[in-house]
């Protein structure tokens, strides 16, 4: 599962970087690139964004990934 994932997210890197890398050769005026990055320490998300949508962004994604992981610990330490 884990190499799933490894695999998954080195492809989602690629398609991103081909797809920026086409909107540049064929010149499109406009577009910007906007990035941001969550630090999850205990549970408290802290977030970063290069605007304030990205990071709006960001932030209900790192809030939901927290509840998921907390629902799947909980039912996963009820069942042992």
């Amino acid at each position: 599962m884990a190499l799933l994932l490894l695999v998954a997210g080195f492809a989602a890197i690629l398609v991103g970087i081909l797809l920026f890398a086409l909107s540049a050769l064929r010149g499109e005026e406009g577009s910007r690139v906007e990035g941001g990055a969550v630090l999850v320490v205990g549970p408290l998300p802290i977030v970063f964004g290069t605007s304030e949508r990205v990071a709006k962004a960001l932030l209900v994604l790192a809030i939901a990934l927290t509840l998921v992981t907390f629902v799947v610990f909980t039912v996963l330490n009820l069942l042992r």
